[in-house]
């Protein structure tokens, strides 16, 4: 399965409670892929100018499992990363 930009998931946190994100961006990085995602109803309120929109990163594995990213040092170069793809837009 490849997880494609727009695709919107459901998360399950560590207490069992699920959120909706949408995928905003995806890009492989030292052999491994990452996706940008957003909270879907904070992509709601965004778009009515109501608030700011918070991205985060997460990694997939080769089983499409999602894991969040718990190194800094790997954050940083993940962010970055994204960063200078949406500059080169």
């Amino acid at each position: 399965m490849v997880i494609e930009n727009g695709e919107v998931l459901t998360l399950v946190d560590d207490e069992g409670v699920e959120q909706e994100v949408e995928v905003m961006g995806s890009l492989d990085l030292e052999n491994q892929h990452y996706i940008a995602v957003a909270y879907l109803d904070e992509l709601e309120e965004e778009e009515k100018g109501k608030e700011d929109l918070d991205v985060f990163f997460l990694q997939v594995n080769e089983n499409d499992e999602l894991s969040v990213i718990e190194n800094d040092e790997v954050f940083e170069k993940v962010s970055s990363a994204f960063e200078a793809a949406l500059e080169e837009r």
